[in-house]
């Protein structure tokens, strides 16, 4: 139980610092919630989505590590390179911090066909999106063995309480996404994340 706990916790964690970096997409989310347009039919595009893409890639490096064994340390190794550039990029942001924030501002989806569209090309046509969901957790849930399908739940579920908080707590979390301060926060907690998993790949490779 505690294995399974283990590796659902450590698949949130993940997913989450992967999935909270400032994004077109999440700004178009907040505007959204902010303007009270669409919200659960966004939210939900955006959450359904990413349980596909994480399926995918749980279960497509998941074949090939089952099918050639030795191909856990290669994804190992890649990824583990990866997480450690992610991490060495947040670090870097909360170091010389710029003025990045989330912002309400720009134009509005309008019509509920409008907004859904949007938000399928900003998820779907991203291609960061395949490398962080597909290959990504992919990778550090092959390193999970038979525990990788429970560490895919636990980033599914963090895409899906990450996107309703930031949808429809839109009016509160986009006053504090809009401060600067905040993403430093958030890019330290990201920073650590993503080495500490980095350096787990490669050492587990």
């Amino acid at each position: 139980m505690s294995h399974t706990l283990t590796a659902a916790a450590a698949g949130f964690g993940t997913g989450l610092s992967l999935i909270v970096a400032i994004g077109a997409q999440n700004a178009f989310v907040l505007r959204q919630g902010v303007r009270r347009e669409a919200v659960l039919a966004v939210v939900g595009i955006c959450a359904l989505s990413d349980a596909l893409l994480i399926a995918l890639g749980v279960g497509g490096v998941g074949a090939v590590v089952v099918a050639w064994p030795g191909a856990l340390t290669v994804v190992g190794w890649i990824g583990g390179a990866f997480l450690l550039g992610y991490g060495a990029l947040a670090a870097r942001r909360v170091l010389k911090p710029g003025e990045a924030a989330l912002r309400t501002e720009g134009e509005a989806a309008g019509s509920r066909r409008r907004a859904v569209l949007t938000c399928l090309a900003m998820t779907w046509l991203n291609p960061h999106v395949y490398l962080d969901t597909v290959f990504l957790l992919g990778s550090v849930a092959a390193d999970q063995g038979p525990l990788r399908w429970t560490f895919g739940v636990g980033a599914a579920a963090a895409s899906l309480c990450w996107f309703t908080a930031l949808g429809f707590g839109a009016r509160l979390l986009g006053r504090w996404l809009a401060r600067p301060a905040a993403w430093r926060v958030l890019d330290g907690l990201v920073a650590a994340t993503m080495i500490v998993l980095g350096v787990t790949l490669i050492a587990g490779s």
